[in-house]
């Protein structure tokens, strides 16, 4: 069972709320933090006025939060939840990519299994009345206000490989209403004696949510449908683009598949120029229009 939360466990946040709706992103490592520096980026060409919020753990180096504050981070510290013993044994990355490993993708070396339930801190952001996650390893691509306006809970489906995977979620980017309560009930349903979530964050949030509401798949389209599902990629849909699995600031063996996803990447890490959806590259495969 979970322990009762400890004093160095708190959320602390650099600044105060400017706003009462926020983005949320979580940041384990100086990796993710470069992840999340271009998402921060993108989120301003929007235009958005919501503040954007980064949870970030102490494997974050002061360096990293540098960068973050410069492109207008609300930096909130905090640490891992309060999980048992056994609960983290099972959930090492070891032990539970042993017991279910990733056979559709590669996983880099940074990513930490436990590290994944601290976004459930988000819950813990009561100065917001709403607020939307999105991962680290994402980009927003055109405004995305209208998220706020969903209920709780909502995501898109988990789709990259076929069409037959909408009835599973992607906890990429979710909506929330940040409770105390939630967080505590979370954390109950979490750790209990035996449990063990396969796919870390995502397994939970099903469960914990079973008639999550579903996002259309532009507002998280996952990278690997670019070249398994081209049909369904249209550049001027998409408003939030994932890089789930290999990340596109690091080398990996389908760099050179992803090669126009990692470009556009790297252009909103920048200080651009970033191209229109209209001069982007139609996906391998894709019919002519």
């Amino acid at each position: 069972m979970a322990k009762a939360e400890a004093p160095e466990d708190a959320l602390r946040a650099e600044r105060p709320a400017q706003s009462d709706r926020a983005w949320v992103t979580l940041v384990t490592n100086a990796d993710y933090a470069l992840g999340a520096e271009a998402l921060l980026r993108s989120i301003a060409r929007t235009g958005s006025t919501a503040d954007r919020v980064v949870l970030v753990t102490g494997a974050v180096p002061e360096s990293a939060l540098a960068r973050l504050r410069a492109v207008g981070a609300r930096i909130v510290h905090t640490g891992l939840l309060p999980t048992s013993p056994a609960f983290n044994a099972t959930h090492a990355r070891g032990a539970l990519h042993a017991a279910a490993p990733f056979t559709k993708g590669e996983k880099p070396p940074f990513h930490t299994p436990l590290d994944n339930f601290v976004k459930l801190r988000l819950w813990q952001l009561v100065e917001y009345e709403r607020v939307v996650f999105i991962d680290a390893d994402a980009l927003m691509l055109k405004p995305c206000e209208r998220l706020f306006d969903y209920p709780e809970f909502c995501a898109a489906p988990n789709v990259y490989e076929s069409l037959g995977d909408f009835h599973r979620m992607n906890s990429g980017v979710f909506t929330a209403r940040p409770a105390q309560a939630t967080f505590s009930a979370m954390l109950a349903a979490l750790d209990r004696p035996g449990v063990f979530w396969r796919r870390t964050d995502q397994s939970f949030l099903q469960h914990f949510f079973p008639d999550w509401h579903g996002l259309p798949v532009f507002d998280n389209m996952l990278q690997y449908a670019w070249f398994n599902l081209p049909e369904l990629w249209d550049w001027g849909s998409i408003r939030i683009l994932h890089f789930q699995y290999e990340k596109p600031w690091a080398d990996h063996a389908k760099a050179r598949q992803l090669a126009p996803l990692i470009a556009l990447w790297r252009a909103h890490a920048g200080d651009g120029p970033v191209p229109r959806p209209e001069d982007l590259p139609p996906p391998p495969g894709a019919k002519a229009q």
